[in-house]
């Protein structure tokens, strides 16, 4: 078949990869004019890094190199991912520089008819392909809120800007800056302008628990949440497995313990109390949505005055002072200067190039992806879905979706009616939400949840690695290579 796959992060690569070893012709769009996503240089925010530890963030047959530190900064992801090209030999599917601008089914919705335009070119004819698949990522549209006295703060010189926007600290160098949010993007960017701005405010509508990277300056966090286990003390829709029915009945106190005691060290080292930063959730609440790691130095420049948060409060308006220099009111009664708003309040979840009509075919009517396995839509043909399930092993479960959409065109897949799909797939959404409290990313979170849907993908293709070498990641942080023979078992399956 004829591919088009729109994105060229770690989705949209993985799935250039397999698809193109089993046998089909496969074109990659990127806007970008390098690979990386949300690690391109022009998406990259400054102190930019990875939440997981090397070892985990990677493909499977692609180490990271051993010279990259424990959390590799973001230019290094983008390298890592420039290698990946060089090895699988890519550079003939990719077409960087050329954005997407329309992808709409043919009349006889037999295949997609995909336009797009080359920097600095017009738009170019459509092109016919058998298969489209979306990697556009979850994470590429940020959202900037609606704020009252937007117009006001920019007439006094300040600006507003998304941290993907924030290439460097030079841009917050002598201001005043707000930091909107208190996410990883946010602490990032807070601890990385803190040391050269005037000052830096972090303003935090809700805190959320962060985990140290070491716990107790001595145990890696990859120990903890990067396992099984530690996938399993959170409760996952459908709890199955010997362990997991005992952490989540007769063995619940154990459970809570195990994250009691977590959080209590947590609390310590992090200095939460004396800071005034204890969440009001419980522990547990880390994996609500998903897991963020202390950014590093962010609480050493709160304890000595460099950042200032506030907490539990947000932004009402911006207005100007006395002197006329931007300022932001905040619902506490609180005013702060704001030379320059940084925002790191998200993500929309949208899909910019399909028409009104495909999109809606793709939603259910509160706006949440109703995909099968985070791939499979239920209602337009021809179509996939490639990284639409944010993970903590975003690699290893790109690679593995790139492989259920091979089988899939292959009807390799032993596929459930459509009408039993829809009620699973509504089943899964309604229960992100409720877990969520509504933070589900419309449906494509399936943090930290990363492992069951490996498996259930796995399983559908009877690729599963065997139930003792799954025990062996009960107590260790998942190491990709064990799952590197997928791909070659699998094109060994379609070809012959």
């Amino acid at each position: 078949m004829r591919i088009a796959v729109v994105g060229a992060g770690f989705a949209g690569l993985a799935s250039a990869k397999i698809l193109a070893g089993c046998g089909h012709r496969v074109t990659v769009f990127d806007k970008a004019p390098d690979v990386g996503g949300v690690w391109s240089a022009t998406r990259r925010y400054s102190g930019l890094t990875t939440q997981n530890n090397k070892g985990s963030y990677a493909f499977s047959d692609l180490p990271m190199p051993k010279d990259y530190p424990e959390w590799p900064s973001g230019e290094q992801v983008q390298a890592y991912l420039e290698q990946y090209v060089d090895k699988h030999d890519l550079r003939g599917t990719l077409r960087l520089s050329t954005e997407v601008v329309r992808a709409e089914l043919t009349p006889a919705e037999d295949g997609w008819l995909v336009t797009a335009r080359r920097t600095g070119e017009p738009v170019g004819d459509p092109e016919t392909f058998d298969h489209l698949i979306v990697a556009n990522g979850i994470f590429s549209d940020p959202v900037l809120p609606a704020f009252d006295g937007l117009a006001q703060l920019l007439r006094a010189g300040g600006k507003v800007v998304a941290a993907s926007q924030l290439a460097t600290v030079e841009d917050a160098r002598d201001k005043h800056v707000v930091v909107v949010g208190y996410g990883k993007s946010a602490c990032d960017v807070a601890a990385e302008v803190g040391p050269v701005a005037a000052s830096t405010a972090v303003v935090a509508r809700h805190l959320l628990w962060k985990m140290p990277k070491k716990l107790g300056n001595a145990l890696n966090y990859k120990y903890l949440l990067l396992t099984r286990l530690g996938e399993a003390l959170f409760r996952y829709q459908n709890v199955s497995g010997g362990a997991e029915k005992f952490l989540h009945g007769p063995g619940d106190p154990v459970r809570r313990s195990m994250l009691g005691s977590v959080g209590s060290v947590a609390t310590k080292q992090l200095r939460l109390k004396e800071l005034g930063l204890v969440p009001h959730d419980e522990f547990d609440a880390i994996a609500r949505s998903t897991v963020s790691l202390a950014t590093d130095g962010f609480y050493d420049q709160v304890a000595d005055g460099t950042l200032v948060v506030h907490r539990d409060t947000e932004i009402e308006r911006f207005s100007t002072d006395d002197d006329g220099h931007p300022v932001a009111v905040l619902s506490d009664g609180a005013t702060v200067r704001a030379d320059l708003v940084v925002c790191g309040t998200g993500f929309h979840q949208r899909v910019p190039f399909l028409d009104e009509d495909t999109t809606r075919r793709l939603l259910d009517d509160r706006g949440n992806f109703q995909l099968y396995r985070q791939i499979l839509p239920h209602d337009v043909p021809h179509l996939t879905f490639a990284g639409y399930n944010s993970s903590l092993f975003s690699p290893l479960s790109a690679e593995i979706g790139a492989a259920w959409t091979a089988a899939h065109l292959a009807d390799a897949v032993d596929l459930p009616p459509v009408e039993v799909r829809r009620e699973l797939v509504a089943d899964r959404v309604d229960w992100m939400e409720k877990r969520t409290e509504g933070k589900h990313a419309r449906g494509t979170n399936i943090i930290p949840f990363s492992m069951h849907q490996i498996d259930e993908m796995l399983d559908d293709l009877d690729l599963n690695l065997s139930s003792g070498r799954r025990a062996s990641q009960w107590l260790l942080p998942i190491d990709p290579s064990a799952y590197r023979d997928v791909p070659a078992r699998l094109e060994a399956r379609l070809g012959g």
